[in-house]
Parts: structure tokens; C-alpha cells; sequence
């Protein structure tokens, strides 16, 4: 098998109907490339690309875009009502605290839950209270609208005679519609309706609707490679499709007919040679007579000066061209690359070595690259197969690079990223939300999940089957009550007894009063996550349970249908006469560890208990550290340098989010030492 191309939820005899037939969806793409002229293997590689062949339950997805072949209808979408894909952001412009407005827009929370971007009063940015917060608050002119493009949908909807609604919920008309554009294509090009796959590279290229060569080469070119190296896979609503391998050179001469311009190139670029990628800088510069008055990220030379131990997956709650003037515009935050949605361009902003604003954690930023996706965690609740492949590459070259592991202890979701302080907690960020794949993510890395060990090693690595695992969310629409349409998730629920009628966990930090989390999209007070490992509490039945917040967990886990892998590894556990310990949401040194003259960083416990008998998964141990950088000019003292203690902290999984002990304070052991199960 090719590298990064997964053979997704098939077995030996599965791809064929049980009276030997084809399946009708397999059936749907033969017929429409039949009277289309398009060659079925060009619609099912590029179907593939685009949807993995799935339906998505006729939701759009990131970038506006329907059913098997993506057909976009971003107009229609924008149409919609508030909340969600272009649908009217919760918030014009950033807050006085430079939250950015993207991963804001239309997701806001229950009552008894902050918004997703919600910003506490007095917080900075950044995460870090060292620094003095900003003036005020800062226009930034960018739409939540994705741009419009080539709406694929309306040209289906003229060749085919069918009409939109029916090509964004039919699958086989949203296949027939595909074949038609792909075939128009071709047609304009001048090149023939050849049945050699080869010949369909320009249409191929251009059916991406990228305004680049660089971008639509990079499409084609994984469509290709897919139609060389074959594929099969069960869809989200359950239909066989295969596409056989078949050999062949695709005549790259046709993307020059295309008439796209080449991305300009700098030296500035950290991206893989075969990944379309273009240097947009975010700015750094000075905003006021005031040298903490600044944007939109900090200098640093990492990881000379620091070790970059995560790299942070976001989703922009925006369009592509939106989160671009964002990022350029000085008065607002800084991340270091950008995804897009349709053919997986790579838009970097700030160097590696620099440090981003986009955690809303000053330890993490100070130790991260913050990647983000054309995205929207709730509405438009699916990304495309063009950006999973591209963020895998990018990743990939980033870990490879940085020499950071290809796990989920430090490839983490921002979701993933613990508040700075209890009172910070509630007004972090959900994104890139529980529709985001991480199993299928880390196949692409090459880093695939797997279980290590048996119902006695004390582990569980979190892996339900994305496409079946269809929780109830609610409130994807923004209204609580309403139901999400089912979708695959990463995300397994949480349960305080073996039980589907229990409730659910609480988690104090989102429901101060105690109260049961709840199903809002938003809410991920009772989730755990794939990829995410976790210490085993005890089985019951077809229930196991996991340490999580300080508390018992449980999750429905039957043998016939696993939701999680047994593993090994260490966990965390107080040491012998501790009670409980402290829990952190930074790493920062002891106070005896800052020069003079520079402000102690305090270290704040968080909300939450980590009792004797408890024990948490080990993500590894961590130095203490703290990078001063509060001004523009370096005038405050100890300004651009690592502080470093003394102090050592183990990161632990300890609910949702990663956090941190005291070594002191624990022992680290086995899992399969004293393992409940």
C-alpha cells in the first residue's frame, strides 16, 4: 500500500453485494462515468479526495461543499440561518483580550457553559497575565462568508437538469453532477473524453478550484496517486466502493492549458517539497508608543533557545480568505500555518522558531506550532480529504523536523490545551470539535493507533469506528435543544456508571455548580477523545472505565465493537501519604528560579483533584520553563530569554485536556501495577 493511503473498514469478501453484484453506490459512479465519458477511475479518485466517498448525511462540509464529489454551494450555505458556515459571526471583531474571532464564530455554548471564544475579563491573548493587555479593541476586516469560487453545485445543476437540493442530498445525482463537471472541464481544455485515465489530468486539476498551479497540481497529483495505488473502503452509510489499481503517467502538459499562475517562492517556507505552500507573514510590529502595545506574535530562536514540544490543531472557524487578513492584520493574534479547505494550500505566517498567539496558554505557545484548518467545528461539520492529506504532510515534515513524537500527547487538538488558571478553564477553546477524524489523521501520519497490550495492562487507547460512532450532539445549529445531524466522531462519551442512563461526568471547571456535562457540541466536559490514552479505572459488563478529572468514567466498550485499545505505558499516582496533589494547567519554574527584577510567575493549582488511589496516564515529564517576552523592544528586564527552574512536571491526561503534576509529588509506575481491570 502506498504510504499515507488507508484501506478503511473493509474485510476479505465485504466490497460485493451478497448476491455478487456491484453495490448501488459502486454502481451510481460506473453509471455516471458512463454517460458522462469521464473514465471511473478519474470520478472515484477524485471522489475519494474529496469525500473519501462519503455522504456526510448531505451536510456541507468546511468549504461549502456537498456529497461524494463536493460539489459547493457555498452561496446557498452562506444562506443558511445564524451560526456555523458563514452564517453570521457571533462576533465582528476581536474582544479587548485579542481573542481571535476565528474559532468563535457561531459556536457559542449552553448557558451553563461559556462560549467556545469566550474571553474572561482580564485574560491576555496570549495566555500569559505577565503581559499588560492591549488598548482596546481592534477591527479586523475579514468576512466569516467563504469566498464564493466556481459554485461546482449550480454548473451541475445546469448540465445535469436536477436540481440543487437534489444534488446535495442524493448521493448518486451528487456523483452524476461531479462527472458532468469533471467532463465540462475536459471539454474546455480542448483535450478528448479519452477513456485513458492520464488524459484527465487538467480537468482533474481544475475541478480543485484552486487559483493556483501550484495547489492544483497537488490535487491532481494525489488523485493520481490514489488511482495508481487503488482504494476500497465502506461508507459513512454503509456501501462497499473499491477503486482498482491501475498503472499509468498522467500527462501533467494539460495543467498548463489551465493558465494559473506559479505561487512565488521565499526562502522563509518550513513545508515539504511536494506541498503547495505560499509565505502570507503575519506582522510584527510595534502599535503604539507603549512597547507593550504590539502584535502579533513574539520573536524568539527556538528550539535553540526551547524545545517545541506540541504542535496544536486548530480549525479557523472562518474562510481560508478571511483567517488570511485576519493573520496579516497587526492588531490581532498570530498562528503559524493555515490549511485550506478545497486542495490543502498551506499559508504560512510566522517561523517555527517564533512564538504564535493561538493557544490561549503561554506555556504551550511558548512550546508549539499552532497549525490551523478551514474549518467550522459545529456547522459545515466535515473536512475534506485534500486538507486531512496536506496537514498529515505538513505535520509529518514538522515532527520529523522539531523531533517531537507522532502521538496525542503532543500532536493535541486545542481542545486539548489546558486553561492557565481555574478562573481561564471555561473560556477555552473546543476547536477542532469532535467531528475532527484523529484515527484517520494519524493513519496519515503514518503514526496509525493501536493497542499495546490486554484488559490487564492498566491503559486504554481511546479508537472508536469514526463513522459509526454517531453520539447525539445538540445544538450544532446553536440552539441547545436541537439535535446535530448524525455524524461520524472521534469522541466516546462518558458516563458516571456503567450504565446509558446514567448521567454524565461533570467536569467543575466548565459546570461550577456540579452539575451533569451535557450533549451541546460544545461541551466537552465528558468526552474523551481518539488517540487519547487513558488509565483504566475498572470493566464492568461492557463498560470500562478511566480516570478522568478526578473521578470515575465510564464508556460503553463491547468486545464486538471496541471503542477503545488495551495498552501499556506508565501512569502518575500520588505518592504514599498524599491525600491529593495540585494540578496545573502550566509547567512554570519555582519562584526562586526568576533573575531580579523579574515578575515570579505564580503557580496556580487548577480546580480539579487528583486523589490517593487515582492514577493517570504519563505523557511524559516536562521542564519547568517560562519565555519572558513582554515587550516589543526587549526594554522590560529578562526580556527574550527562557527562565528555567529547578521544578520538573509529569504531563498527564487528566480530563479532556492534557495537564501537569509536580515529579515530587508522584510516582511514576506501570500500568499494570495494581491495574483495576
Amino acid at each position: 500500500m502506498v504510504a499515507g493511503l488507508v484501506v478503511l473498514g473493509t474485510a476479505t469478501g465485504a466490497l460485493a453485494a451478497p448476491n455478487g453484484a456491484a453495490d448501488s453506490r459502486q454502481q451510481a459512479y460506473a453509471a455516471a462515468a458512463a454517460s458522462s465519458g469521464v473514465p471511473e477511475s478519474v470520478l472515484l479518485g477524485v471522489s475519494y479526495l474529496e469525500s473519501l466517498w462519503n455522504t456526510n448525511a448531505g451536510q456541507p462540509s468546511t468549504s461549502g461543499g456537498f456529497g461524494p464529489m463536493h460539489l459547493t454551494d457555498v452561496t446557498y450555505v452562506a444562506s443558511l440561518p445564524a451560526t456555523g458556515l458563514g452564517r453570521g459571526a457571533a462576533s465582528d471583531a476581536p474582544s479587548q483580550t485579542g481573542r481571535p474571532r476565528a474559532e468563535v464564530a457561531g459556536t457559542d455554548q449552553a448557558s451553563t457553559v461559556q462560549a467556545a471564544g469566550a474571553n474572561q475579563a482580564g485574560a491576555d491573548a496570549r495566555g500569559d497575565s505577565a503581559r499588560p493587555m492591549t488598548a482596546g479593541p481592534r477591527q479586523a476586516g475579514a468576512t466569516t462568508t467563504p469566498a464564493t469560487g466556481t459554485e461546482t453545485l449550480e454548473v451541475a445543476a445546469a448540465l445535469t437538469g436536477l436540481d440543487k437540493a437534489t444534488l446535495r442530498t442524493d448521493p448518486a445525482a451528487n456523483i452524476r453532477g461531479g462527472a458532468a463537471v469533471l467532463a465540462r472541464y475536459q471539454r474546455a481544455l480542448g483535450a478528448p473524453l479519452s477513456s485513458d485515465p492520464d488524459q484527465w489530468y487538467g480537468a482533474v486539476a481544475e475541478y480543485a478550484g484552486a487559483t493556483d498551479a501550484d495547489s492544483a497540481q497537488q490535487f491532481a497529483d494525489e488523485v493520481f496517486d490514489t488511482i495508481r495505488s487503488g482504494a476500497q473502503r465502506v461508507t459513512d452509510d454503509g456501501h462497499p466502493v473499491r477503486l482498482a489499481a491501475t498503472a499509468g503517467v498522467p500527462d501533467r502538459s494539460w495543467l498548463d492549458k489551465l493558465g494559473l499562475p506559479r505561487l512565488p517562492g521565499s526562502s522563509n517556507l518550513e513545508c515539504p517539497k511536494k506541498l503547495s505552500c505560499e509565505w502570507v507573514p503575519a506582522p510584527y510590529q510595534q502599535l503604539s508608543a507603549d512597547p507593550t502595545d504590539y502584535g502579533n506574535y513574539d520573536l524568539a530562536d527556538r528550539p535553540k533557545t526551547q524545545k517545541i514540544r506540541y504542535i496544536v490543531i486548530h480549525d479557523t472557524e472562518e474562510s481560508f480568505d478571511g483567517s488570511l487578513q485576519l493573520v496579516q492584520d497587526p492588531t490581532y493574534l498570530g498562528w503559524h500555518y493555515t490549511i485550506r479547505s478545497a486542495d490543502g494550500l498551506v499559508a504560512q505566517h510566522i517561523a517555527t522558531k517564533n512564538v504564535g498567539w493561538h493557544a490561549g496558554n503561554w506555556y504551550v505557545n511558548s512550546a508549539s506550532v499552532g497549525v490551523e484548518h478551514e474549518g467550522y467545528a459545529a456547522q459545515g461539520s466535515w473536512y475534506t480529504e485534500a486538507m486531512y492529506r496536506a496537514s498529515a504532510k505538513l505535520v509529518r515534515y514538522l515532527a520529523d523536523k522539531l523531533d517531537i513524537p507522532l502521538d496525542r500527547q503532543h500532536i493535541i487538538g486545542h481542545d486539548n490545551v489546558p486553561g492557565i488558571t481555574p478562573a481561564n478553564v471555561a473560556s477555552m477553546h473546543w476547536d477542532p470539535g469532535p467531528y475532527w477524524d484523529w484515527a484517520h489523521y494519524f493513519d496519515l501520519l503514518g503514526a496509525p493507533l493501536h493497542g499495546t497490550g490486554n484488559v490487564h495492562s492498566g491503559l486504554v487507547t481511546i479508537d472508536p469506528d469514526y463513522a459509526r460512532n454517531t453520539p447525539a450532539f445538540t445544538g450544532c445549529d446553536g440552539t441547545a435543544a436541537d439535535a446535530c445531524a448524525p455524524h461520524g466522531s472521534s469522541s466516546v462519551i462518558l458516563h458516571t456508571a456503567p450504565s446509558a442512563d446514567s448521567p454524565l461526568v461533570t467536569d467543575i471547571g466548565l459546570h461550577p455548580d456540579g452539575s451533569p456535562s451535557t450533549m451541546y457540541i460544545s461541551d466537552h466536559g465528558a468526552r474523551a477523545s481518539a488517540g487519547q490514552v487513558y488509565a483504566s479505572a475498572g470493566t464492568q459488563g461492557n463498560w470500562t472505565a478511566i480516570w478522568y478529572l478526578g473521578q470515575k468514567a465510564w464508556f460503553y466498550n463491547p468486545p464486538s465493537a471496541r471503542t477503545a485499545r488495551w495498552s501499556t505505558g506508565l501512569v502518575a499516582v500520588p505518592k504514599p501519604g498524599q491525600a491529593s496533589i495540585p494540578v496545573y494547567g502550566r509547567a512554570y519554574p519555582e519562584a526562586a528560579a526568576y533573575p531580579a527584577g523579574v515578575p515570579v510567575q505564580t503557580i496556580v493549582p487548577m480546580q480539579y483533584t487528583f486523589a490517593a488511589g487515582q492514577r493517570y496516564a504519563v505523557g511524559g515529564i516536562v521542564p519547568s520553563e517560562y519565555y519572558k517576552s513582554s515587550t516589543f523592544d526587549g526594554s522590560s528586564p529578562g526580556d527574550h530569554t527562557v527562565i528555567r527552574g529547578s521544578m520538573k512536571y509529569v504531563q498527564i491526561q487528566f480530563g479532556h485536556r492534557i495537564m501537569y503534576v509536580d515529579l515530587n509529588d508522584v510516582n511514576l509506575v506501570p500500568a499494570d501495577w495494581g491495574s483495576p481491570a
